[in-house]
């Protein structure tokens, strides 16, 4: 086997409390970037963005996060509140990738959404292959309008992910993978 089908073989997630620095060099995260951008794209459309989240800016938008659930429950748990506070900050690094798929005359939506998820899975390769680990997550702030709007995600755009990179400070084990019998099939016309 060559390198890239080995490691996509390996390849699987880490939650971000799973998760140390350092964190990618800014000239990684531009060969990362680099490399999450060069994706299909029907119509050369680049209907997605990337929102990069580093240093103190991971724990903003964990405040923003929790100040969302305490408008809306101003019980929360401190314990509730402190994993909204930071879950920002639980690796290093992270990657929001915004899609900006919308109508167009030739172009499908549904291509311009898949193509926003080629960019996540390209970074989580890309982010792999450099020896980091990775989480692919969207959870409730994702689909929050508030929360999107707080960090700068416009009306028209919506989160496809924000992908968590670090370096692992746990060992997790793998979850079971499907059988091929129970997910293949062939056409016969």
């Amino acid at each position: 086997m060559n390198e890239t089908i080995e490691l996509l073989r390996r390849r699987r997630s880490l939650p971000p409390q799973g998760m140390a620095g350092p964190g990618p060099s800014g000239q990684e995260i531009d060969a990362l970037l680099t490399v999450a951008s060069r994706v299909p794209d029907h119509g050369k459309l680049t209907p997605w963005r990337f929102l990069v989240f580093e240093g103190a800016a991971r724990d903003r938008a964990g405040a923003i996060a929790a100040r969302i659930l305490e408008s809306d429950d101003p019980t929360i748990s401190q314990s509730r509140r402190q994993a909204e506070l930071t879950r920002f900050s639980r690796a290093p690094l992270i990657v929001g990738v915004i899609s900006r798929a919308g109508p167009h005359v030739k172009i499908p939506e549904w291509e311009q959404v898949l193509s926003a998820g080629a960019a996540c899975m390209n970074l989580v390769i890309a982010a792999n292959s450099m020896g980091y680990v990775t989480a692919w997550l969207t959870e409730w702030c994702a689909y929050d309008r508030r929360f999107c709007e707080a960090i700068g995600v416009a009306a028209d755009e919506k989160i496809a992910g924000f992908v968590h990179i670090g370096r692992p400070n746990m060992i997790s084990e793998d979850r079971p993978r499907p059988a091929l019998a129970d997910i293949v099939s062939r056409f016969d016309a």
